[in-house]
């Protein structure tokens, strides 16, 4: 029987998922926020809100990052993960629109 020494990649993989998970939450804060202010919002809008909120760092209070590296399928997950929630929902004669 010999022992091994603990796998490394677990941990990196680990903190990665953590990353992410961060990185969705505030995504989804983001949109949220975005979304109680304007009421509804036509979801290429939102997309390009969201990326120029996170690339000029304004996250909203109590985030503390200089910049927030985010593309497009990233708040698209995040929409449709905040749609399937209940949290938003799209109009029914205008689907391209959110509200919230």
């Amino acid at each position: 029987l010999r022992l091994l020494p603990r796998q490394r990649y677990l941990r990196a993989e680990r903190a990665e998922v953590s990353a992410l998970e961060r990185k969705r939450n505030v995504l989804c804060c983001l949109i949220t926020r975005i979304l109680k202010v304007e009421k509804q919002l036509h979801i290429d809008n939102l997309v390009f809100r969201v990326i120029d909120a996170c690339q000029k760092g304004e996250l909203g209070p109590g985030l503390q990052f200089l910049s927030f590296s985010c593309h497009s399928v990233d708040v698209l997950s995040c929409v449709l993960h905040l749609l399937n929630q209940g949290y938003l929902r799209r109009q029914e004669e205008r689907p391209h629109v959110l509200e919230y």
